[in-house]
């Protein structure tokens, strides 16, 4: 048995490949066997036989969601520890990637440190710190335009008519980073 075969494996799925790459590398050398894809269907071929321990995956890439990855990795083993990383944060996608499995959620940018800290979590934090201000007003169109859209599976069309909102103006404004507050 070879060391790598004894390494804890990692599954990294995510579009932007410099970022992928310097991630994959700072986690090979923190102690995991890591195998790193650009998309969901890279990712589930890459696992089909061998379920990983760990996963961090990206919420927003080409093609399908990180969602539909996540539920894809604990449906094949629930004992998969996954990350969502993504620059599109909003507490609906946070609340369905829980839902379908994932353990932690965190929002671009994170350091490797977070990222490893998040794979190991076990438990909540009972003292997290709560906002003292209310969100901005184009930060809660943007969690309400999430939660909309995955009520709709993702289906542009089906969330612009819901919103009243024609479907290019609701496209355009998913193609902008979300509001900080």
């Amino acid at each position: 048995m070879t060391a790598s075969e004894t390494l804890p494996t990692l599954l990294l799925v995510d579009d932007d490949e410099a970022f992928r790459q310097v991630l994959s590398a700072a986690l090979q050398k923190r102690g995991y066997a890591v195998t790193d894809v650009a998309d969901v269907n890279q990712a589930i071929l890459a696992v089909k036989s061998n379920p990983p321990e760990y996963a961090v995956v990206d919420l927003k890439m080409p093609g399908d969601s990180g969602l539909v990855l996540v539920k894809h990795l604990h449906e094949m083993e629930s004992a998969t520890r996954i990350v969502v990383l993504t620059g599109y944060a909003s507490i609906a996608t946070a609340v369905e990637a829980v839902k379908l499995g994932a353990t932690y959620y965190l929002a671009k940018p994170a350091d490797v440190e977070e990222i490893v800290a998040a794979l190991n979590k076990t438990d909540g934090n009972i003292s997290a710190p709560l906002s003292a201000s209310p969100m901005s007003v184009e930060r809660l169109e943007w969690e309400h335009i999430q939660r909309v859209l995955a009520e709709q599976d993702g289906n542009i069309s089906a969330t612009a008519r819901l919103l009243n909102m024609h479907r290019r103006t609701l496209q355009r404004k998913l193609g902008k980073y979300p509001s900080r507050k």
